[in-house]
């Protein structure tokens, strides 16, 4: 039952909004509505506002992570930011987020080389895999994120990963933003998915034991359904990680999941 011994986790991803000015506020209003022990909280916000950030939930035990980093250490690439900079601003960063795919043209190899540097730099990935709906009605998708974990892992050591705290966000693209829903099943099957591909590479009973978070508009009326699902190990909120009394109700209901897992665990 080693599902009942992963953490559950709320990673709030702010994308392109916030400035230094309201961060802050923002922050510790979402701080303040969810102070549950059993949830590990992340609030990632753009680059300019992770002091703010990270000085306003000081001491309320959140992680501030970065949305991006580059795949080198310095050099000629203006307007990236890299693993060392990020040193005491954040601990946590996501990785391959489907907007950086389809923006920046992110590759699975370059999704690799900044897994690199992020956990050389002792920085918690979230790495996001995702299908776009013409391959979900394809018959696709699974073979998609196969391609994209398998390319992002390569030459990267399962025990290193584990030990960096590795978090794997399912991304189901057709359903961010589009009025689109994937459900639940959608996402405990592929999540299931994520861990046969893991366990394929050579990841033992680190496979069962990494994380898999749901990344698909999560809302706090959808929740509980992807929480239901044992696969499933929290959510990698968007457009409702702006607003503290959905942040509120998604934390609430990933504690009851929390205990619910602790008290299966025995």
């Amino acid at each position: 039952m080693i599902w009942a011994m992963r953490p559950i986790v709320i990673a709030a991803n702010w994308k392109m909004n916030t400035t230094p000015a309201d961060a802050g506020e923002l922050a510790r209003a979402i701080a303040g509505r969810t102070r549950e022990p059993d949830v590990v909280r992340v609030i990632c916000p753009p680059f300019v506002c992770l002091a703010a950030v990270r000085d306003a939930v000081a001491g309320e035990g959140i992680g501030v992570g970065a949305q991006n980093v580059h795949g080198e250490l310095a050099g000629a690439h203006t307007g990236e930011v890299s693993a060392p900079m990020l040193a005491g601003l954040a601990t946590w960063v996501i990785l391959g987020h489907s907007e950086r795919r389809r923006d920046a043209g992110e590759t699975d190899e370059i999704i690799g080389r900044k897994l690199r540097r992020a956990v050389d730099g002792g920085l918690r990935p979230i790495l996001c895999v995702g299908e776009q709906l013409a391959e979900r009605e394809g018959g696709r998708a699974e073979e998609v994120v196969a391609t994209q974990l398998r390319g992002a892992l390569e030459g990267h050591d399962p025990a290193e990963l584990a030990r960096a705290g590795l978090v794997i966000a399912y991304e189901p693209v057709w359903a961010i933003g589009t009025g689109r829903n994937a459900s639940g099943a959608d996402a405990g099957a592929m999540a299931e998915a994520i861990r046969r591909v893991l366990r394929a590479a050579g990841w033992g009973t680190l496979a069962e034991a990494t994380p898999v978070l749901y990344g698909g508009s999560a809302t706090s009326a959808n929740i509980a359904e992807f929480l239901a699902e044992p696969a499933v190990d929290g959510a990698l909120v968007g457009g409702a990680s702006l607003k503290p009394d959905e942040m509120a109700g998604i934390v609430a209901r990933a504690a009851v999941t929390a205990a619910a897992r602790r008290a299966a665990a025995g």
